[in-house]
């Protein structure tokens, strides 16, 4: 790989991880628009890493929390809003984790076909713009019904979770994003943006370490599959960090200011650029 392969993948996965705009639609881009060779199993489990990484040190402490307070549930200890936290993660990562194992061989076959890609990021671009008009009124109560915090998750409850959990599941399909399929539920179930976007990024760290060590596991059985070398992969997972932690540092601010249009309307292009392309 060159440098600058390197260098514009890692950005990619860390950039679009977070945001609801769809990695998988722009990771199709180097290799089917400008020819770029299959960067390897081994530098994608390495970004995959990165981003982990980013994301469990943005919310160190809420994890902590949360690891400290499922512990003291189960030890009988009563049901904090920690715990109640974290038994809402394990609740919407299940339905990820069976359609996966479920519809793998499908999903593998949809990632490579840019025009499901393109719809989905359409269709699902024009779902987050309808969640979010709705959700508006959200926008107008006052920031202390969400005790304190306006990314306070108190208000989350179990049916929010397995609701949010089986939007998650759409996410396989190549192009729907992860980050925005569980933003999308959120704000249709009136949390408020900055609490729904939390809650995604705090679902992040049990799917994306899930698939990576699916995939490390992959890649120790067969190392032919790396593509990489052990310099390649850490540069990419050291610039797809940084990227990640800047964007969800950076996310949160400006949904709170901005709201999700820009997305929206960027997924639409994104889709109909897509379409074009394969026209």
């Amino acid at each position: 790989m060159t440098l600058t392969h390197i260098i514009a993948l890692a950005l990619i996965q860390g950039l679009t991880e977070f945001l609801p705009i769809s990695s998988s639609a722009h990771l199709i881009l180097p290799s089917q628009v400008l020819g770029w060779p299959d960067q390897g199993l081994g530098f994608d489990v390495s970004v995959h890493v990165g981003t982990l990484a980013a994301v469990c040190i943005y919310y160190f402490r809420d994890l902590i929390k949360i690891a400290v307070g499922v512990i003291a549930a189960a030890l009988g200890r009563g049901m904090g809003i920690p715990a109640k936290i974290g038994f809402c993660m394990v609740i919407a990562t299940i339905p990820a984790a069976l359609a996966g194992m479920l519809f793998e061989s499908d999903i593998s076959t949809m990632a490579r076909s840019i025009k499901v890609i393109a719809w989905a990021t359409i269709l699902y671009g024009l779902l987050l713009g309808l969640a979010s008009l709705l959700n508006r009124r959200v926008l107008r109560t006052d920031p202390r019904d969400a005790g304190g915090r306006s990314d306070s998750l108190k208000p989350l409850t179990w049916t929010r979770a397995v609701i949010i959990g089986l939007a998650q599941a759409l996410a396989l399909v190549p192009g729907t994003s992860r980050s925005g399929i569980t933003l999308t539920a959120g704000l249709f179930l009136g949390m408020r943006p900055q609490a729904a976007a939390r809650f995604s990024f705090l679902l992040s760290v049990p799917v994306i370490l899930a698939s990576g060590v699916l995939e490390g596991h992959k890649l120790l059985a067969h190392p032919e599959l790396s593509g990489a070398s052990w310099s390649d992969m850490l540069l990419g997972a050291a610039i797809s960090f940084a990227a990640a932690l800047a964007v969800i540092h950076f996310f949160m601010k400006f949904i709170a200011r901005s709201g999700m249009a820009v997305f929206v309307i960027y997924r639409l292009l994104l889709g109909a650029a897509l379409l074009v392309f394969i026209a």
